[in-house]
């Protein structure tokens, strides 16, 4: 078997993330994509971040009678802070060695690898798709340890679109994908923002979300903050 792994804060979930697991799971021939949402940080003073049952609830709602989605609440669970190293391990044993496990997530998320905890380790436990986001180049990919040496040149052919993939084999293994998709210009903060200020979002999330969000009064009373 072949599970994606997409993590976020789903603040809320909305089409951009769903046709990006679609998409992941068709290229890469996944048989699920699991999606993950953070748990609540320690000492939260985020006002924007709605409280974690909902983001799993609104995730839930999103992906209902699609069997090809699923959701996890493995981060939730943790009262600690979660690293992807951790969540990587606990799904590693659950699902056994016998199932490949593909960590998605976008580019701007992984420019900043070279800094997660146990990065060289986390490499080597699962495959990673690498996705475009509008405005973030794949180039500074290049010479950036722990990762394979990536050429320059073929990095520009993604930012061009010259090319919409790239594989990469890594020691041990593993592999590293860089994948251009369709460009998606939803964000979560601009959901928020236009929910703040009671603007339509009917286009942008599915309408069992929008429903929910509305039932339980959330991002009233935020200010706006980037995010995905």
């Amino acid at each position: 078997m072949r599970i994606g792994l997409f993590g976020g804060t789903f603040n809320p979930i909305h089409n951009c993330h769903l046709t990006i697991a679609t998409q992941v799971r068709t290229r890469f021939a996944l048989d699920q994509v699991l999606l993950i949402p953070v748990g609540d940080p320690p000492h939260r003073s985020n006002r924007d971040l709605a409280p974690a049952a909902h983001r799993l609830e609104m995730v839930r709602l999103a992906i209902a009678g699609n069997p090809t989605l699923a959701v996890s609440d493995v981060e939730i669970r943790r009262p600690e802070k979660s690293y992807s190293i951790d969540t990587v391990r606990i799904l590693r044993h659950q699902y056994g060695a016998g199932v490949d496990l593909y960590f998605i997530l976008g580019l701007d998320a992984f420019l900043e690898f070279p800094s997660w905890r146990q990065a060289p380790e986390l490499l080597a436990l699962c495959h990673f798709v690498v996705v475009s986001r509008m405005g973030v180049s794949f180039v500074p990919l290049a010479d950036r340890l722990p990762l394979p040496k990536l050429s320059r040149q073929a990095l520009e052919d993604l930012d061009r679109r010259v090319t919409d993939r790239l594989d990469v084999p890594v020691p041990g293994g593993t592999s590293l994908a860089l994948l251009c998709l369709p460009p998606c210009d939803i964000s979560a903060s601009d959901i928020r923002q236009r929910i703040h200020s009671r603007s339509d979002v009917a286009l942008l999330l599915p309408a069992s979300v929008k429903s929910y969000i509305m039932e339980h009064n959330l991002f009233q009373e935020e200010l706006n903050r980037p995010g995905f």
